[in-house]
């Protein structure tokens, strides 16, 4: 009799393997977007392990703590103690502690840099620690949004404040350029608005938002336009989230958090004359690809541009001189896996794309060309070589719905 009844097991199997997918799909939130929805579908957020058993025993004991530090401590961006800070600082030392603890890691390398050129824009020196609640610090966080790099921008916003995206490059992923863009643009919302707690607010949904939300609401504070509806959850949550991110940052001890000390970004400098390969560099500087990759996170391909004929890349401290004495050495018809292409008379895109076996789309975008561009003799165009880089990149998007992309 039992034996007759297996085929029942079969539905209630697969639903758990359906289950257990998007659990693991969607485990680990990232920017505060992605947490609030995680909070949104689960009323209780499981703790971390290694947490504290004081913090999560005692959350008044957070709170204790955070008033007598912000009385000691006097902090850039002026801060306010109330309980939608309270509650980020419960989330970040209890809810999700290792993760927080990774991104206080992170932000180590990156710190000194940051905030030297945060200071040389002139703007409060404490918003170098905004990057942990937009990315924990990952130059490659990608979010639902389509905002990219450590500062999140989206792409219409970074192409503002001067930087290139495109099929080769990506500069929002760049901790130096990113960062001078943010500056300039987190500068640009305090003059506007004339608060930081609106400045970052204005960051996180954008001026118009928060414009509109001050003129419905005829008030100019953040906390009382955060008490209505005309801005998201998600900012609602974000300017409190950067305080509470802020006043631990600033003594991560005093919350039971360990940082290590973590190798400074620290680099040298070369002018290299003709588009080569990642891994060439790499072997003339005597490094790993991937310490060139982790340097030059704007580089989203196997080269540098093959449209610029000088590039700067970064190396290593202290590898300069053995790359430019090792680099004379290889040919330059040896530095660049790809070809450049003599366009003849009665070309078109699509036949050469054909030709070399490579998508129409990709030619475009490599060229930086439009769709309908009219070639002439004479023209030279490069052609990717086929294996270095992922065709998904460029087939068409779906009208399916997306899958959220986050990073740890």
């Amino acid at each position: 009799m039992l034996k007759s009844y297996n085929f029942l097991w079969y539905p209630l199997i697969l639903f758990a393997i359906i289950f257990l997918f998007f659990k693991n799909t969607h485990a680990d939130p990232t920017t505060v977007s992605e947490i609030n929805q995680k909070e949104e579908t689960d009323s209780h957020v499981s703790p971390d392990k290694n947490t504290r058993d004081d913090i999560s025993d005692s959350p008044q004991q957070i709170i204790n703590s955070v008033n007598y530090y912000a009385s000691l401590v006097n902090l850039d961006v002026p801060i306010v103690i109330n309980n939608a800070v309270e509650k980020s600082i419960k989330l970040f030392t209890y809810a999700i502690r290792d993760r927080f603890n990774l991104w206080l890691n992170r932000s180590e390398r990156y710190l000194d840099l940051m905030r030297e050129i945060i200071r040389d824009k002139e703007i409060p020196e404490d918003l170098v620690y905004l990057p942990l609640v937009e990315s924990g610090f990952n130059p490659y966080a990608y979010s639902r949004a389509k905002a990219s790099g450590p500062w999140q921008f989206i792409a219409s916003t970074a192409k503002r404040y001067g930087l290139k995206i495109n099929w080769w490059v990506d500069e929002r992923r760049d901790p130096i350029k990113s960062t001078e863009a943010a500056a300039l643009y987190l500068k640009d919302l305090y003059e506007m608005f004339g608060s930081w707690k609106l400045a970052l607010a204005a960051y996180n949904a954008g001026e118009r938002t928060v414009m509109k939300a001050l003129t419905k609401t005829k008030v100019d504070d953040f906390w009382k336009i955060r008490e209505t509806r005309y801005i998201k959850r998600e900012t609602k949550e974000y300017v409190p989230r950067y305080i509470a991110a802020t006043i631990i940052a600033k003594d991560p001890q005093s919350f039971g958090f360990e940082v290590q000390p973590h190798e400074p970004f620290l680099f040298d400098e070369v002018v290299i004359n003709t588009p080569t390969d990642l891994k060439v560099i790499a072997k003339a500087a005597g490094v790993s690809v991937e310490e060139i990759k982790e340097l030059n996170p704007e580089l989203k391909r196997w080269c540098t541009p093959p449209n610029h004929s000088e590039y700067k890349i970064r190396l290593p401290f202290g590898t300069k001189e053995e790359f430019l004495t090792n680099i004379e050495q290889i040919p330059e018809n040896e530095r660049l896996s790809g070809n450049f292409y003599t366009v003849k008379k009665g070309d078109t895109l699509k036949k050469i794309a054909k030709g070399y076996g490579v998508s129409y789309k990709t030619i475009i975008e490599a060229n930086a060309l439009t769709k309908g561009h009219i070639l002439s003799a004479g023209d030279r165009i490069f052609i990717p070589k086929k294996g270095l880089y992922a065709e998904t990149d460029n087939v068409k998007k779906s009208k399916k719905k997306k899958k959220r992309i986050t990073y740890s």
